[in-house]
């Protein structure tokens, strides 16, 4: 999945039944998880945001893509 720079990679656990991501072109940490494509899809999107929002909150800057 990719969103705003940011690409993940997302697994399914069959016994949680859960799918759960990281993003991967960061060395920064985000995560993220859903029961659903959509719900997966919207976290991941919500936690690159979030990510964004807290280092501007920070005054810093996102760490760079790659």
């Amino acid at each position: 999945m990719d969103y705003k720079g940011y690409e993940a990679v997302v697994n399914y656990d069959e016994e949680a039944k859960i799918f759960s991501g990281e993003v991967i072109n960061t060395r920064d940490v985000i995560t993220f998880q859903g029961e659903s494509v959509s719900e997966v899809e919207k976290a991941f999107q919500d936690s690159v945001d979030d990510y964004l929002e807290f280092c501007e909150s920070r005054g810093e800057k996102a760490a760079k893509v790659f």
